[in-house]
């Protein structure tokens, strides 16, 4: 097949990208390139057969001919990048995401995935109940609402000839060519490995599946290659079901892999009350081979071999290079983008 892959230059793009490769697909990349100046690592960075640099707000019919589906990752990838602009977020994760799925159908390409997050279940969940794709979402961010927002806008679309399908991702985390700091699990081992504290912001209790992101690649291609009547217009939680954790029972195994760190409690954050358990039974029964292979301990020790390996080459963890927000911010004032987040000529 010949897949589109939008956001191919991201954190999770890189990794997609090459597992789609390997299983023998064409592979088109389209992304606007905010991050193409952070660090790379080059060894494990393989390229699509095809790229083309563009802002989704830009794309027209034309950049999407020729694909058999696309996955739709590029966006603003995390809570404090769509705090920026509240505007400026729906643009690009709404109004972005529909304008290339109108597009898509118009042209026919039959399948369009769509990375949203478990996030849009925000403040729905309770301690003793993992929530599954039926229960109600409560979006408390402006990501997590225009996730749900572009859910169902793409759900309208949906008909004979168009699929849409939703992977509302955990938590992702794990190595990729384009390394970032500003998830959970990755935030942890940086500062427990590079300043021998496993800092927590919050108070810790709250609750987060997280998921490698080798393994959300593999439910992504899974969702693609699925027969239609599996996953059209359909929305799969993608994680582990012994994935869920409260943040400090992460912190507590990170820090026994990072020999002699020990565990800072800050509660700098005490207005991010969104806690929830998801039941990520549905993909594993319906996803045809789709079935996540990784733990958080095994991911742990996969970036502290990162840091030990590869780190010298690389900026500080905290630095722009791996701090989504701060390389927007970077962008801004050195004018490469304008106050729309728009490249300038």
């Amino acid at each position: 097949m010949h897949i589109l892959i939008t956001g191919h230059l991201g954190y999770i793009g890189t990794v997609m990208t090459r597992i789609f490769k390997e299983a023998g697909h064409t592979v088109t990349g389209l992304d606007t390139g905010y991050y193409r100046d952070c660090f790379t690592d080059q060894r494990g960075l393989v390229p699509p057969d095809h790229e083309i640099v563009l802002d989704i707000r830009a794309a027209k019919s034309e950049d999407l001919r020729g694909a058999d589906a696309i996955v739709h990752l590029a966006g603003l990838s995390n809570e404090a990048t769509a705090r920026i602009s509240p505007s400026i977020n729906h643009q690009i994760n709404y109004e972005g995401t529909m304008r290339l799925a109108r597009y898509a159908k118009h042209i026919g390409v039959p399948r369009f995935v769509f990375a949203s997050a478990c996030g849009i279940y925000g403040g729905a969940g309770r301690n003793d109940l993992k929530l599954t794709e039926a229960d109600s979402i409560m979006p408390m961010t402006e990501l997590s609402s225009v996730k749900a927002m572009a859910e169902r806008g793409l759900s309208a679309l949906a008909d004979e000839a168009f699929s849409p399908v939703y992977l509302r991702y955990a938590t992702v985390y794990g190595v990729s060519p384009r390394m970032r700091f500003d998830t959970v699990v990755n935030n942890l081992v940086g500062w427990a490995v590079s300043m021998g504290k496993v800092k927590v912001v919050s108070d810790g209790t709250v609750w987060r599946p997280v998921i490698h992101l080798e393994d959300v690649a593999r439910a992504t291609l899974s969702a693609v290659q699925a027969p239609r009547e599996v996953v059209h217009d359909q929305a799969f939680n993608i994680g582990k079901e012994k994935c869920n954790y409260q943040v400090k029972e992460i912190a507590e195994t990170v820090k026994h892999y990072v020999i002699g760190s020990q565990i800072v409690i800050a509660g700098e954050n005490p207005e991010n009350v969104q806690s929830y358990q998801v039941d990520f039974t549905k993909a594993v029964h319906r996803l045809p081979g789709f079935r996540p292979v990784w733990t958080l301990e095994n991911g742990c020790r996969e970036l502290i071999r990162w840091f030990r390996d590869r780190y010298h080459d690389a900026p500080p963890f905290y630095s722009r290079h791996f701090i989504r927000l701060r390389q927007l911010e970077h962008l801004m004032e050195a004018g490469e983008v304008d106050d729309q987040l728009r490249r300038r000529a």
